[in-house]
């Protein structure tokens, strides 16, 4: 079980408290649904709405790239970004 999960209705990370799902949870969604992508684009079109409804004053912009523009990034961009994003010790 991570410890990177959403705290609701703010949707941070519980783990790390960035925005959910912070650069941790998004390396374990990519694994936990390697082979079922449309699984994890359907799971976090939810959270994208869920979101959307529990934050009203959010724009449906960032809140998209936040929830779902990650998802089809090249490979190379995701380990980039991994790999520019400091570690964090668990609370």
């Amino acid at each position: 079980m991570t410890s990177h999960g959403p705290v609701l209705p703010i949707w941070n990370c519980g783990g790390c408290d960035r925005p959910w799902p912070c650069p941790t949870r998004q390396q374990e969604l990519r694994a936990e649904y390697a082979d079922a992508p449309v699984s994890l684009a359907l799971y976090l079109g939810a959270s994208f709405v869920q979101a959307a409804e529990d934050m009203p004053w959010a724009s449906a912009g960032p809140l998209h790239r936040r929830f779902v523009g990650w998802i089809r990034q090249p490979r190379e961009v995701q380990q980039r970004r991994a790999a520019t994003v400091p570690a964090e010790a668990d609370r």
